[in-house]
């Protein structure tokens, strides 16, 4: 049987296959693009944190200087080109009733710039899974002045992709031949980042 070398779904493998180059391809298609709602951008940035810390003859390494701009460079350019396409294409766009736990994620996205304002909606949507993906279009087909909007997602993108990426270097750099452990810990990462949507779909359904 031939199995596939490559899964875009896995952190694991996007980073032993693209290394650096695929960090800043993923958060720019999950944060920038709807059709990259479903690619690991929490866990990504967790792993590649990981890898920083293994030891430079391992199978995979990272160095953590190129790891942090790729990430913050992927975060930005990636909203910013969510939020142009959302301008131009308007709220056609980002309402889709085709693709329902998408179009959740955009309802709760307007709820989040309802109840916060811009600032803290785009700082505070950067960590919350499926809604980092529609704010950003959403913004746009919403006319947020474009200052505004860039001023914050900037400071939520770099808040977001560092701080994820050194939360899984610190932990890396606390526990020896972290090589051996790192499928459970991805799998944990895995699991909390889900936590958000699962809330959002129970309350949908209790709503």
């Amino acid at each position: 049987m031939t199995t596939l070398a490559f899964n875009p779904l896995d952190a694991h493998s996007v980073l032993s296959s693209f290394g650096t180059l695929g960090i800043f391809v993923v958060l720019f298609a999950e944060t920038g693009l709807l059709v990259g709602f479903f690619l690991p951008g929490d866990s990504l940035l967790f792993t590649a944190g990981l890898l920083c810390t293994t030891e430079t003859t391992s199978a995979t390494h990272l160095s953590l200087g190129p790891v942090l701009v790729a990430a913050a460079a992927g975060a930005v350019l990636g909203a910013q080109t969510g939020y142009v396409i959302g301008r131009g294409a308007g709220s056609t766009f980002v309402d889709r009733p085709d693709r329902p736990r998408l179009q959740l994620a955009v309802e709760r996205a307007r709820t989040t710039l309802e109840r916060y304002g811009v600032a803290k909606a785009v700082v505070l949507a950067r960590f919350v899974p499926l809604v980092r993906t529609v704010l950003n279009p959403l913004a746009g087909a919403a006319r947020v002045p474009v200052v505004e909007f860039t001023l914050w997602q900037v400071v939520g993108g770099v808040l977001w992709s560092c701080g994820v990426t050194l939360a899984g270097y610190a932990l890396g750099s606390r526990i020896p031949s972290i090589d051996r452990y790192l499928l459970p810990i991805v799998a944990v990462v895995v699991v909390v980042s889900l936590v958000p949507v699962l809330l959002e779909l129970r309350r949908a359904r209790r709503g």
